[in-house]
């Protein structure tokens, strides 16, 4: 279950004939989600595609002991931040799955590439352009260390490649050594793409994508409330609130609050607008940046995300050290209040496939809609070609 308070450390913050003005707006601008031609992350995954998934999943833990997945920005943090939601912190007895081509760190490459020389591993590659650097330059090393160890033929059955239809390196790859692939939909971009193979391969090695679908599309129901929060958002941003930090209390969680970075980052980062995320892990960074926070220059707003039940019980001067932590979280919302910061709460019952999955349908559809509060088209993000352009040019010189 889920649930939200937009109100209690809310309220003083939002004055209501603005907030009824943009509210009356969500006919409009569901109507602009609508007629987008990026607006495939709504529809409904088709069933071949599902069952694909799962038959290549069962042939990998079959066969191999370690998938790498190879891809960036949005081609791999929502898998990626999933996961870590469930993993275990210590003896993680999970499928591996190594996380690559987030990085041309020449240290964690090498370490990587020595890594696997004893491990029997696979590599899925993910880029939807099919030409994404830092992931090119990766799986050509990761191809590389394969070809060393197996013939063609072997090397065929251990790459699975997740673009687009039509172009791009990695198609050229697909269609000239005849590997397993995957197309991505030419309406789904990479931070939309959590309801695709990309993300939904490497999670159907550890987790029941049935019940990830079920509470993806389950997350429909909270178009009312994915609208709210994006007219506080915008309101805020109008009361100098230029900071959203998303404020967690399990260091598990760190991944998911990149994700969300990512998300709204390059939803409505834009044309000289929009909120800057940032994120912080309670109660550790409460004696870092919790200072400036409660004192500092009042551009934060937070949102906090919390989570009821915990299967881990641990007894401390004979209460329940989950209930501390989150009385701890409530005391810093109350705390952070009075210091004139704007505190939003999300609270989930626990950390469940369904739960999750419901979260990022919301969180999607809550980006989407600020980006059209801002007046902005949600699905582009022309500012990370500009570095892309600059790499370019200094290469060829």
């Amino acid at each position: 279950m889920i649930k939200f308070d937009f109100k209690t450390y809310v309220r003083p913050f939002i004055n209501q004939q603005q907030f009824d003005y943009l509210y009356n707006k969500k006919k409009e601008i569901i109507e602009l989600l609508n007629k987008s031609d990026n607006i495939g992350w709504t529809r409904t995954i088709d069933e071949k595609t599902v069952k694909d998934i799962k038959e290549t999943a069962k042939a990998i833990k079959k066969n191999y002991d370690c998938l790498v997945v190879v891809g960036i920005g949005g081609s791999f943090l929502g898998s990626y931040a999933f996961h870590h939601l469930f993993q275990s912190y210590f003896n993680d007895k999970s499928f591996e799955i190594i996380y690559a081509g987030t990085t041309l760190s020449s240290k964690y490459l090498d370490e990587l590439l020595n890594y696997l020389q004893k491990k029997n591993f696979c590599i899925n590659v993910i880029s939807k352009s099919g030409s994404t650097m830092e992931t090119i330059i990766t799986y050509k090393l990761l191809k590389d260390a394969l070809k060393r160890k197996y013939s063609e033929e072997e090397i065929r059955r251990r790459i699975i490649i997740s673009t687009n239809k039509e172009k791009g390196f990695l198609r050229e790859e697909v269609t000239n050594n005849h590997y397993k692939s995957f197309e991505l939909p030419d309406d789904i971009g990479g931070r939309y793409s959590f309801i695709t193979a990309a993300h939904l391969l490497p999670l159907s090695l550890n987790y029941n994508i049935d019940e990830i679908i079920d509470g993806y599309y389950d997350g429909k129901k909270l178009i009312d409330i994915a609208f709210e929060y994006a007219v506080i958002r915008r309101l805020l941003f109008n009361q100098q609130k230029a900071v959203e930090n998303f404020c967690i209390c399990e260091e598990n969680m760190s991944p998911f609050t990149e994700w969300l970075k990512q998300l709204f980052g390059e939803t409505e980062g834009k044309k000289g607008v929009g909120i800057l995320p940032i994120s912080t892990v309670y109660t550790r960074d409460l004696h870092s940046l919790g200072q400036f926070i409660q004192e500092g220059n009042k551009i934060i707003f937070e949102t906090f995300i919390k989570v009821t039940n915990s299967n881990n019980f641990i007894e401390y001067n004979k209460e329940e050290l989950h209930k501390i932590n989150n009385l701890v979280l409530d005391s810093v919302m109350h705390a952070h209040f009075k210091g004139k910061v704007p505190c939003l709460e999300i609270e989930i019952t626990e950390i469940d496939t369904e739960s999750i999955s419901s979260l990022i349908y919301f969180f999607m559809l809550s980006a989407a809609f600020s980006a059209y509060l801002f007046g902005l088209y949600p699905f582009d993000q022309p500012g990370v070609e500009v570095y892309k352009e600059e790499v370019r040019k200094a290469l060829n010189q």
